[in-house]
């Protein structure tokens, strides 16, 4: 089939840092096994605007034009052959993880380890499969998920941040019927929705620590958190015995107004900075759990022996397994109130390089703070 006889569609493409490009494609059809999509909506997340700031995120080096977005949803406009589940018109929420399903990882259920997972929207893989901030994309049926009737494309795009947490939860046996007292570090958007889950499962206590009083108190207003605290600025700290010292410090000060001297059951750190890891540890009771959520810092440096002696878990969390027909049905359940007003600005597809501006900025030209940037078709 020749591509100039095949319709076409837009895509905003990245081809290096600040370079992004809206550009027309040929849109083939659906393989084996896949749908075609019409995405309606993608969330942006701080991956992204790492790869577009700086055209790489961590170790991973956009080597070819690349399309981001990972979290979103959309319109099922055509299956492939062999597909059965789905079928045209259908609401889906897109899971941007294609997994070999033939792996050792895979076979235990924890694809989200998988050796050879291609995760739409990621450079780690090459060649780089492409991501949702295009008006179509085919994706393999089994990563595509029914939406609930009364959800909207926006809310089921949150599925894929809120998966994370619902992965974090499980990994720290957290569940409905556990109770704990749960402490979050950082209140953006996925700080947010740890605080909301937490809420969901009935947590008996959710506060929330950040160094940005305007989030902190979003995150009180909003009834995504009991109590806040937020963190004194101060000049970074010279040594590491003082950083160390410090980060006690600091937690103690925040534990006392919490009325928690002795700690919560749960830490969820969603920031990945070294002083909140440090403080994490501290803020864990004893024979808590600390589970690391946040991405940033590379090598850090830690209060282990106050981990050690007093039998502090501390758990690394990766992406989500198993998690989207949870995270959609929690979503639609209504038992994550004023979870849309994470999502503070809008933008069209060709407009997705401002969008990418606004994330960066951290407010809009009147003030308001930014939390969920949603890109859309709709």
């Amino acid at each position: 089939m020749s591509p100039a006889a095949l319709p076409t569609q837009h895509a905003a493409v990245l081809h290096g840092a600040k370079d992004l490009h809206f550009e027309e494609r040929t849109l083939w059809p659906p393989h084996q096994g896949q749908a075609q999509v019409a995405v309606m909506s993608t969330g942006l997340c701080g991956s992204d605007l790492h790869y577009y700031a700086h055209g790489r995120n961590g170790d991973f080096v956009v080597q070819a034009p690349l399309v981001l977005g990972h979290e979103a949803a959309g319109i099922v406009t055509a299956v492939g052959p062999g597909v059965k589940n789905l079928v045209p018109g259908q609401r889906v929420a897109i899971e941007a993880g294609i997994m070999c399903n033939n792996c050792s990882y895979c076979a235990k259920g924890r694809y989200n380890l998988c050796k050879n997972m291609r995760f739409c929207s990621s450079a780690k893989t090459f060649p780089h499969a492409d991501g949702t901030l295009q008006e179509r994309m085919n994706h393999p049926a089994h990563v595509l998920h029914p939406l609930p009737d009364n959800l909207s494309f926006e809310q089921a795009a949150l599925a894929e941040p809120l998966s994370v947490l619902i992965h974090a939860a499980r990994r720290a046996d957290f569940t409905p019927s556990s109770h704990p007292t749960v402490l979050v570090f950082g209140v953006g958007a996925i700080g947010l929705l740890a605080c909301a889950l937490a809420k969901s499962y009935g947590a008996s206590r959710v506060v929330a620590i950040d160094i940005n009083q305007t989030r902190l108190d979003f995150a009180l207003q909003n009834g995504f958190a009991q109590q806040v605290h937020c963190l004194p600025m101060a000049e970074r700290a010279k040594t590491t015995d003082e950083q160390l010292r410090r980060a006690k410090e600091n937690i103690a000060a925040a534990l006392a107004e919490f009325n928690m001297p002795d700690g919560f059951d749960l830490v969820f750190e969603c920031t990945g900075a070294e002083p909140c890891i440090q403080m994490s540890i501290h803020a864990a009771i004893t024979g808590g759990k600390v589970m690391l959520v946040g991405m940033g810092s590379r090598n850090v440096t830690l209060p282990l022996s106050a981990a050690a002696t007093r039998e502090v878990d501390i758990h690394g969390s990766f992406r989500y397994a198993h998690t989207y027909p949870t995270a959609l049905a929690l979503l639609a359940s209504g038992k994550l109130p004023n979870i849309e007003r994470i999502i503070t600005h809008r933008f069209a597809l060709e407009d997705t390089a401002r969008a990418f501006e606004l994330l960066a900025r951290g407010r809009d030209d009147e003030g308001r703070m930014v939390l969920k940037v949603m890109v859309g078709t709709q």
